[in-house]
């Protein structure tokens, strides 16, 4: 079971970096709130359509409405913040930032679910936020003031660990499937209200373009769910250090933004303590995983 949440986390990864090119793309036509809004209604429309066909009905009903609600929520405000900050910063760089993320979940998995984290991951937790204050671009290495950008991935970070943390919480409470469902009821809901205030009809290939926004999330967020319902919160987070590889490609094939030395510095150190965060630990003849 460990093993299958390990790939489908890696999957959802993978989909994320898509998604999130797709996003920055976005942005030169469309205002933040109607490309977020495209994101959850056609994502929930994809989930609906998927789960509809595969079960034969829609699981509304959930043990627990009011933390799928504010789950939602904090995926919304997660969604809002990052793609603001593609808007003015290189993706590989908004990625880096934002890999706060696993660091924030590794904790909470220790502080409220009460998973076990042995001293050698809160070792990887505390060299990968090392990385994270580099990837930051403080001035003392760039010469040049913060840009104030940067810190939208990082509220992107905390919030995602909150969101990743319910993610494992209903886990124990609701079947995937209905987390799944509502993972974009309440974000859907929230964002449709502002629609009348920023709304630009896009043309055909726009719409082509915010339609595969919402399916990409629908995807990975769907898969995100199954993976942390066989795997733990503690294990799963720190692979999303994975992105980094996809967003640096994505950045130089897509954008033609290089990563300077300062974000390669960064995500070296986040990457390496990921990995040391993510490494079993052998216990006498069991394996910590």
């Amino acid at each position: 079971m460990t093993l299958k949440g390990v790939i489908l986390q890696l999957c959802a990864l993978m989909i994320f970096v898509v998604m999130d090119t797709t996003l920055k793309l976005m942005t030169a036509q469309f205002s933040v709130v109607q490309i977020i809004w495209a994101r959850f209604f056609f994502s929930f429309l994809t989930v609906a359509l998927l789960i509809r066909i595969t079960s034969g009905r829609l699981p509304w009903r959930s043990r627990a409405p009011g933390l799928q609600a504010l789950r939602s929520l904090l995926l919304m405000g997660c969604s809002l913040m990052f793609t603001a900050a593609l808007a003015h910063i290189p993706l590989v760089d908004a990625t880096a930032v934002g890999f706060a993320s696993p660091l924030i979940t590794v904790a909470l998995a220790a502080l409220i679910l009460r998973e076990p984290v042995s001293a050698r991951r809160w070792c990887g937790v505390g060299l990968g936020f090392l990385g994270v204050m580099v990837a930051l671009r403080p001035p003392f290495l760039t010469g040049t003031p913060l840009h104030w950008a940067y810190l939208l991935p990082l509220g992107t970070a905390t919030l995602f660990g909150f969101y990743q943390i319910l993610t494992r919480r209903l886990a124990a409470l609701d079947d995937s499937r209905v987390t799944i469902l509502h993972t974009g009821v309440a974000a859907g809901l929230a964002t449709s209200l502002l629609q009348p205030f920023v709304f630009i009809a896009p043309d055909a290939g726009e719409w082509v373009a915010l339609i595969a926004v919402g399916v990409l999330g629908g995807i990975s967020h769907g898969l995100l769910v199954l993976a942390y319902a066989r795997a733990p919160a503690s294990l799963l987070a720190p692979l999303s250090y994975t992105q980094l590889i996809w967003a640096s490609a994505a950045g130089v094939l897509v954008f033609s933004d290089w990563p300077d030395a300062v974000t390669l510095l960064g995500a070296a150190i986040i990457a390496a303590g990921g990995i040391l965060a993510a490494l079993p630990q052998r216990s006498g003849n069991k394996m910590e995983t």
